[in-house]
């Protein structure tokens, strides 16, 4: 099963939401085909509980990650994953500066939203394949200087803040979780298990 990977500074902010609101989208989307989640941090405090502020915003919007535990991003870790999306664009360096091979599918997640909401819609066989041939596309695009917004490439760092400030980085990780999920597999939501009924 492909795997994605949420990178930020302590993973203990930005990426837990992020990881967060990206299974809820990719399971809806795909149900147990969706791509695996995780999360770490360029310097990640490990073993440390995700930010009050953060576990509070992401519950607020049905997503609980009391569970979360930082850790430091790992060179295999990277080299294994399908797709790496940096919170800001220093976290997207840092990966690949650590691991060059992998900067085809390294991206922020603002970069890769904008990206494959300019692609043509395709349908492949499977949700890998899909993932892949997206990604490749976004990367292409990418090469050939696609008009983003790179002042705007970044999620704020709501560590330190309000509680307010972390609601805030919630709402726009959930927005953006959705257009992504939305960008890479498509509309149609997962049809529900057998035997039961959707609302």
């Amino acid at each position: 099963m492909a795997r994605v990977l949420v990178v930020c500074t302590g993973n203990v902010c930005r990426s837990p939401i992020a990881e967060g609101f990206l299974r809820r989208a990719f399971g809806a989307k795909l149900g147990a085909n969706a791509p695996q989640v995780a999360s770490a941090g360029t310097m990640g405090w490990t073993g440390s509980a995700a930010d009050p502020g953060s576990v509070a915003a992401a519950a607020e919007r049905g997503v609980d990650i009391s569970g979360h535990r930082a850790r430091e991003l790992e060179p295999a870790e990277i080299a294994g994953s399908a797709l790496i999306l940096g919170m800001a664009i220093e976290h997207a360096r840092a990966v690949v500066a650590e691991v060059p091979e992998v900067r085809s599918r390294t991206f922020t997640l603002k970069e890769l939203v904008r990206l494959v909401e300019s692609l043509p819609e395709v349908h492949e066989a499977t949700p890998e394949r899909r993932l892949a041939e997206r990604l490749a596309a976004a990367d292409r695009l990418r090469a050939h200087r696609f008009a983003g917004d790179p002042r705007d490439d970044g999620i704020m760092d709501p560590l330190g803040m309000r509680l307010d400030a972390f609601r805030a980085v919630a709402t726009d990780l959930d927005g953006w979780c959705s257009r992504l999920a939305v960008g890479l597999f498509g509309r149609a939501e997962a049809p529900a298990a057998s035997g039961t009924s959707r609302s």
